[in-house]
Parts: C-alpha cells; sequence; structure tokens
C-alpha cells in the first residue's frame, strides 16, 4: 500500500483457515487472535468502515 505495507486480502486469510494475531486490516476472522485492547480498537474500527449493506467504505 501507499504507506510500504504488505496487505493480504480476505481471500488469503480464509486460505490460511485462522487469525494470525496481528491486526491485519482484512481479516475475516474478527481479529480473534489479537491481544486486547488492540482487538476492541480493530472492531470498532471495522465496524465504523463498514455501510448498513456490508460494503466497506473503500468499496464504495
Amino acid at each position: 500500500n501507499q504507506q510500504g505495507y504488505i496487505v493480504l486480502t480476505e481471500s488469503f486469510h480464509l486460505k490460511k483457515g485462522y487469525c494470525c494475531g496481528n491486526g491485519c486490516k482484512h481479516c475475516p476472522y474478527n481479529y480473534d487472535a489479537v491481544p486486547e485492547p488492540r482487538r476492541s480498537d480493530l472492531r470498532t474500527d471495522a465496524f465504523r468502515n463498514t455501510s448498513t449493506d456490508g460494503t466497506s467504505h473503500e468499496q464504495r
């Protein structure tokens, strides 16, 4: 991405089969392995970035 990070897609994570705990942007596992308090922050941020139709603001 523009910040120099490698962005892993949701598809990649689903093939891997579990949350790695790193707080990946496209984590389909609801950040289950991320330690608190970061997990709550990531879940709140993900909720804010999702519209009522289930698409992210980035997808529109």
